[in-house]
Parts: structure tokens; C-alpha cells; sequence
């Protein structure tokens, strides 16, 4: 369902967007690859790019082909340089990349945001999130931090909120919509991929090692990458503002809790 497509994925250097970007070029895409490291394997295409800066979000689109048909939005930081590297990354770099590549997308195209388990608490965080969320363009994020008083440790689980809630907002934003560009997230648990240590320091080993303990194993990035992938092809075709959880039924047992069945 992806032969002759072109994807672009971004964080192809290890984990997820790794095994994504080489099973795309197994299954007949063209993939090019966007990171702040070049990977060892090598792509289609490599753009070595960073998306925590304006300038860094335009010099990669300066360097990408006239058509593409899917943007795979991987790459991320796991909170552990603190809040305004991770929101920049996670969200305000990804969203700017977005709506740059937007043009360069053909009609019926789609765009996939990895976004996290960690976002889970969109709901309970709504009014905060719906506002940071509001903010256009790509915002002096120190500024906004600082102006909501958000602590390091909340940057991570934040960014996957405010990138869930958009996802939703962007498969109806006339930028996509118009030209039938589907816009929707992955959500994992958690993976065995390198920055999983760097989590553990984030949220904390009691938090992960009780969200693998609940599906019995921690995913790998050969579970995740198929479903970008499927949201990425024409058989997906009739799914948009959607939110995937490949995360082995961990959202389905932390919401039988919550709603106490």
C-alpha cells in the first residue's frame, strides 16, 4: 500500500522513526529522512535537519522535493533537557514542519504524529492545553514556559497533550482539510528504544515499570512503526483526527481503572 510513495520521516536515526523508515523502504516507498544525527544505516534520503528553531523547521522544507505523499512526524526529545527543548521539539517544531510541508503534500495525503501514552491527560488538562495549543506559529517557548509556569518535569506529558488535541483540531484546519490531507497520532506505551533509560529518569521506574507490568511486556519499535505506517497508506483512507493506541491495551486498562469496571 506504500509502493512508489514518497515519506518523509523525521527522527530517523534510532528507535521508532528508524524502523519506521526502513520498513517504509521495504514495503515500495521512497523514504527521506530528517535528524539532528545522520543514521547509521542510511536512507532513500537524509536531510540532517533540527526542528527546535524556526530556522532550523525552514532549512529542512528548503531541501524537500516538490511532492510527497505522507509525513511521518517521529522524532523527540524525552523531556530530559528540560521544558523548552521538549515542547519546541515535540510540539511547536512539529506543527511549524507540518503546516510548511502542508503545500508539498499531494491531495489525499496524510501526516501522522507519534505522539505518547504520557499525553493521556489532555482531558484533565484541557484549559491549559486548548491554550498552548491556540498559540500560531512557532512562539518564543522560553517565554511561554515561563508564562505558565511549566516545570521541567511536566514538558514531556505535555508536549504528547497539546500534539494529541492538535491532531484533532488539524484534520478539520482548511490547511489540510481542503486538500483531503489526513492528520492523525500514534500513541505508544512504553518502548524498548534508546531514550527509554532517559524516560525512566523523567517519569520515574515505579510509573514505567507499572505501565509494562499492566500489558506484560514493553513494546519494541517494530510494534509501532506498521501503525504509522497503515495511517500513512490509501488504507486508511477514511480515518482522520483519529488517535491510534499501539501500546499493547495499557490506555484500555488505565481507563477500565479510572472508570472503576
Amino acid at each position: 500500500m506504500l509502493f512508489g510513495k514518497t515519506i518523509l520521516v523525521t527522527g530517523v536515526a534510532s528507535g521508532i522513526g528508524a524502523r519506521t523508515a526502513e520498513l517504509a523502504g521495504q514495503m515500495g516507498a521512497e523514504v527521506i529522512g530528517v535528524d539532528v544525527r545522520e543514521p547509521a544505516n542510511g536512507s532513500s534520503a537524509f536531510i540532517r535537519g533540527d526542528l527546535s528553531t524556526p530556522l532550523g523547521v525552514a532549512e529542512i522544507v528548503a531541501q524537500l522535493p516538490p511532492r510527497l505523499d505522507a509525513l511521518a512526524n517521529v522524532a523527540g526529545l524525552s523531556g530530559s533537557t528540560g521544558v523548552v527543548s521538549t515542547l519546541a521539539v515535540n510540539f511547536y517544531g512539529l506543527r511549524a514542519l507540518s503546516e510548511a510541508v502542508a503545500p508539498r503534500l499531494r491531495e489525499g495525503s496524510a501526516i501522522i504524529n507519534v505522539a505518547s501514552i504520557a499525553g493521556y491527560g489532555w482531558r484533565a488538562n484541557l484549559a491549559r492545553a486548548k491554550i498552548l495549543t491556540g498559540i500560531e506559529g512557532f512562539p518564543d517557548v522560553a517565554a511561554v514556559a515561563a508564562e505558565h509556569g511549566i516545570r521541567d518535569e511536566e514538558g514531556y506529558p505535555l508536549s504528547k497533550e497539546l500534539l494529541l488535541l492538535w491532531t484533532m483540531r488539524a484534520a478539520h484546519q482548511p490547511l489540510f482539510k481542503d486538500r483531503g490531507i489526513r492528520v492523525n497520532a500514534v500513541s505508544p506505551g512504553p518502548v524498548e528504544t534508546p531514550i527509554l533509560k532517559q524516560f525512566r529518569a523523567v517519569l520515574g521506574d515505579a510509573r514505567v515499570d507499572s505501565d509494562i507490568t499492566r500489558v506484560g511486556r514493553a513494546g519494541t519499535a517494530a510494534d509501532i512503526a506498521p501503525a504509522v505506517l497503515f495511517l500513512c497508506s490509501d488504507g486508511a483512507r477514511w480515518i482522520n483526527g483519529a488517535n491510534l493506541a499501539a501500546d499493547g491495551g495499557l490506555e484500555a486498562s488505565i481507563n477500565a481503572e479510572v472508570l472503576g469496571f
